[in-house]
């Protein structure tokens, strides 16, 4: 099993950093990797549903994604899959899983809704990280957390709804640039997998756990 020191978020942060930072400055690198569903409809390069995650537009982008990943991600390995003993020895795989899966399944609804719109293009790992946190929410709900858009530390089932309702709102206003479709997917996605996984190798209820912390009911 992975240490703390060469955790499976170390090794995910300095693979997409060191990616990044390579396409900062070549810009057919960062053209060949990016998200763009014309080109995997057109040419099946099916690829970019994972390439897309290790590159970023900016070193802002990608400071913002690499230090949320870190700053849940390692908790979510280390103590929520790892320590609980909720996967045992398959902690570590159903981490990649998450993390994995996490980018192909968010950007599965931008990849029908824009496949024939050859202008549009996205990259970033954001979706992943948000099925990192809605996974680390389900497990521990009342995990505090604090992001830019909400300066105080609020329990993290309050955060998932807030975080929800802005992505909705922001993704139909739209004109920002920003995949916040993907967001969304990634969320749901990390809530059913850890629901799902967790019944299969444990047998253990996340939603009956989650509900039990929440509504107060040990």
């Amino acid at each position: 099993m992975l240490t703390t020191t060469f955790s499976i978020t170390t090794i995910i942060i300095v693979v997409t950093c060191i990616v990044s930072f390579i396409a900062f400055s070549n810009a057919r690198l960062k053209n060949d990797l990016l998200f763009w569903p014309a080109e995997i409809d057109d040419r099946g390069q099916y690829y970019r549903f994972l390439t897309y995650g290790f590159v970023h537009g900016d070193f802002l982008h990608l400071a913002f994604n690499m230090m949320s990943l870190y700053s849940f991600g390692a908790y979510v390995e280390k103590y929520l899959y790892t320590q609980s003993h909720l996967f045992g020895h398959s902690a570590p795989m159903m981490y990649i899983s998450l993390y994995v899966l996490g980018l192909i399944v968010s950007t599965i609804p931008d990849y029908f809704y824009y496949k024939n719109y050859s202008s549009y293009r996205a990259l970033g790992a954001s979706g992943a990280v948000c099925a990192v946190i809605f996974s680390g929410i389900m497990l521990e709900p009342k995990l505090p957390i604090s992001m830019l858009f909400i300066p105080v530390r609020i329990p993290g089932y309050i955060f998932g709804v807030i975080f929800i309702a802005i992505s909705i709102w922001l993704g139909k206003r739209g004109g920002d640039n920003i995949g916040h479709r993907a967001h969304i997917s990634g969320a749901i996605f990390g809530i059913l997998f850890t629901i799902i996984a967790a019944k299969l190798f444990s047998n253990f209820d996340v939603v009956k756990s989650f509900l039990d912390e929440v509504l107060n009911r040990y």
